[in-house]
């Protein structure tokens, strides 16, 4: 019973996480939550790329038709987010400086890269045939 509960709030879960993802999708997004200043500890030379990292996800996540399985939605949603991970995670290697962050940086491809393996072999033997 634990598992139908869980089952009918995935729209819901789904919903939110499109409109996280999505360009404009909450007022905070609109609002300029990602805007920085002259000190913030992004340079100028890796914002572009982390925000590449960013805009190549959105339409990665735009791209994708929904199936009307949730599971299989799921992770063609989180394909493109872990990807979007492991590039923001290879810009703060090649640009950052404060050891926690780059170790951070490190673990996140090794986790990412792992799961999003994880999820194409899962991906291969229940999404639908086209």
């Amino acid at each position: 019973m634990q598992y139908k509960a869980k089952v009918k709030k995935w729209p819901w879960s789904l919903a939110i996480l499109l409109a996280l993802i999505s360009p404009g999708g909450l007022p905070a997004q609109q609002q300029g939550a990602h805007q920085h200043s002259d000190n913030s500890v992004v340079g100028k030379d890796d914002w572009p790329e982390l925000m590449a990292s960013m805009e190549k996800m959105h339409i990665d996540v735009e791209s994708i038709d929904p199936s009307g399985d949730s599971d299989v939605d799921f992770v063609r949603l989180m394909l493109p987010h872990h990807q979007a991970a492991i590039d923001m995670a290879k810009t703060e290697l090649m640009h950052g400086k404060d050891p926690e962050m780059r170790r951070l940086a490190q673990e996140i491809i090794a986790d990412q890269q792992s799961e999003i393996e994880l999820m194409q072999l899962w991906l291969k033997q229940h999404e639908p045939h086209k």
